[in-house]
């Protein structure tokens, strides 16, 4: 289904009528190619265009059609008119070089590059008599043969090529494509012999010759340098039935071209149709051009600097095209595909694989953002993007402390809509308590309930308290004096009594450690130990308070109170869901404290 799916992504994208926007054709491939070699029709060396632009270390090369590379293993294998400066001009990798250097195999490496450098001449030279005659292909082959360690002598390029082994090609002087993208040359790669079918292909239905080795995907994040597989069998206990190899899973060349095709261009640098999420890469794509296919990135991801309301205008247009059930570019009843892929060893896993009309999957994510949706400063975003969730749980808001399934597992829970990882709500919890104390670099006490928390705690407990079909009601985005469930009123309890200790002391930020910092992790998880002790210290608090405000302050504490069963109250323990209820009850009240204006006296008093 994946493979089809792609394979008809590649057909659609093949029958573009924008150019620009067309996949290569069969034998081609898009290639960054950081210097073109610019030779006269003799052979001669005119220049080194170099195609990258950025800064440092992130230089990127222009992409051009080339023939379709080679899957290269430990064996010498030279691509056609095009690759690493080792096949192309013999000059040896300066990593490779040292390292051979250390293991007393330099002779050795020199030897293989010997090899290398005539395979790539080899390639060139076994085209056939027609291609032979072209003018660039001539070129090619006077260069080659007159080839020194002097021909790029005093080309400012030639450090850069030594030190990165960067991929070359060529180009005769005066034209503005590629030798191999000269007319000959593209016709000749396109030619395939006539190979007898050896099976059926999965994808087409047909008998064809089956692909043996399948080309490797690129991408995904923390694979291999060089790319890894999807579809690959390389050990005896894989093969079924005495097949090898690509047998086991039989597709023709054009089917394996395709896929691979179209899934590399859905996981290109520059794709606006695929987001990283912790350790999973996603790639989303429909059946006809969709506004859906697009509206990813902006969805779920960080807003650039230059556009901060992009993510807020990708949300509107969203909840608009659920409420209307009409979408600006494609039908709500296009077919859209979601694919989550991770690093796996040599391979790359599939995460989760999900297909669904445009307007299903439209009406999940617009529930994701629904259950996350929860009061919070004006200087925070309005919608969080996963990045921001994901750090939010994770040790130090460090990327790198995510754990390695996480992103994958919510990212499939919003898209199928299902409930949210148990573990999220876990790490929510844990990172409230764990970090109950924590201060910034200025000393400065750290929210531990924060925003990116209780958006999830509030989306988690929605979500299994709907799924459960138990009688407890939703929470609200804000604070819900209402609500009668014994946790959430703890939390506010604990919020209302942290606000009375700093008010006494003139307010928010006037202490330096807070009830907060040094009783919440025992109040969320044993209420009883800690909550006696804390009343006493209420008490003396608001004696130091004004007394219209110390009336406001015993006036909620009572309503808060009210809900409580006297024979219960304080519990000896809170179960984990009941430790988020206290912690988004806390939040919620913390929050209302801070987003309305708060007598200081009682209409009595100002008359």
């Amino acid at each position: 289904m994946i493979l089809q799916a792609l394979d008809a992504y590649y057909r659609r994208k093949q029958a573009d009528p924008d150019p620009a926007k067309r996949l290569p054709a069969f034998g081609l491939e898009d290639k960054e190619i950081a210097f073109v070699l610019e030779i006269d029709a003799d052979g001669a060396l005119v220049q080194i265009a170099d195609t990258r632009s950025g800064d440092g270390k992130k230089k990127i090369g222009q992409r051009f059609l080339v023939p379709q590379g080679l899957k290269k293993t430990s064996d010498v294998k030279a691509n056609l008119l095009w690759d690493n400066a080792e096949y192309v001009l013999g000059i040896p990798d300066s990593k490779k070089l040292d390292e051979n250097r250390k293991k007393n195999k330099e002779a050795e490496y020199l030897e293989r590059l010997q090899k290398m450098q005539q395979k790539f001449r080899g390639e060139i030279a076994a085209l056939p008599d027609l291609v032979q005659a072209d003018a660039g292909i001539r070129a090619v082959l006077a260069f080659l043969d007159g080839l020194t360690p002097d021909t790029l002598a005093g080309f400012a390029a030639l450090n850069d090529i030594k030190a990165g082994n960067p991929i070359l090609s060529f180009r005769l002087h005066g034209d503005l494509g590629l030798v191999c993208q000269r007319p000959a040359v593209v016709a000749a790669t396109a030619v395939q012999g006539e190979v007898a079918p050896d099976g059926v292909c999965l994808v087409s239905g047909q008998p064809t010759a089956i692909e043996r080795l399948h080309p490797v995907i690129k991408g995904v994040w923390n694979a291999q340098t060089a790319g890894a597989n999807i579809v690959s069998f390389n050990l005896d206990a894989f093969n079924s039935y005495g097949k090898a190899q690509g047998a086991n899973a039989p597709l023709s060349k054009a089917a394996v071209f395709s896929y691979t095709t179209a899934l590399n261009h859905l996981l290109a640098r520059d794709s606006r149709q695929r987001i990283q999420v912790g350790d999973t890469s996603t790639v989303f794509w429909a059946e006809e051009p969709h506004d859906l296919e697009n509206a990813m990135v902006d969805l779920f991801g960080d807003p650039p600097k230059d556009k901060p309301d992009q993510n807020i205008e990708a949300v509107k247009a969203l909840y608009s095209a659920v409420e209307s059930g009409k979408f600006s570019v494609g039908g709500p009843d296009t077919r859209f595909h979601v694919l989550g892929l991770a690093p796996n060893a040599a391979r790359i896993s599939i995460r989760f694989w999900e297909t669904a009309t445009a307007a299903e999957l439209a009406y999940r994510i617009k529930q994701h953002f629904d259950d996350l949706a929860v009061a919070h400063a004006d200087y925070e975003p309005e919608h969080l993007s996963l990045f921001r969730l994901l750090t939010g749980l994770a040790l130090l808001n460090k990327a790198d402390n995510i754990p390695p399934n996480l992103g994958g597992e919510v990212m499939r829970a919003i898209l199928e809509g299902l409930p949210y990882p148990a573990v999220m709500l876990n790490l929510a919890v844990s990172r409230c308590r764990a970090e109950q104390a924590r201060k910034d670099q200025n000393g400065k006490s750290v929210p531990n309930v924060s925003y990116p928390r209780a958006a999830i705690i509030k989306a988690c407990l929605n979500r299994f308290i709907r799924y459960r079909n138990t009688n407890e009601r939703e929470y609200l985005p804000m604070l819900d004096p209402s609500n009668p469930n014994p946790a959430y009123r703890l939390g506010r309890l604990f919020s209302t009594l942290e606000r009375i200790q700093e008010d006494a002391a003139g307010g928010p930020g006037k202490l330096n450690a807070t009830i907060r910092d040094r009783y919440y992790g025992a109040a969320s998880s044993t209420p009883a130990a800690v909550f006696p002790t804390l009343l006493r210290l209420e008490k003396h608090h608001l004696g130091k308070l004004p007394q219209g405000l110390a009336i406001v302050r015993e006036k909620l504490i009572g309503e808060i109170m009210e809900g409580f069963d006297p024979a219960t109250f304080p519990p000896r323990h809170l179960t984990l869901p009941d430790q988020a209820r206290f912690a988004l009850g806390y939040y919620h009240q913390r929050q209302a404290f801070f987003s309305k204006h708060e007598p200081t006296s009682t209409p009595e008093e100002k008359q």
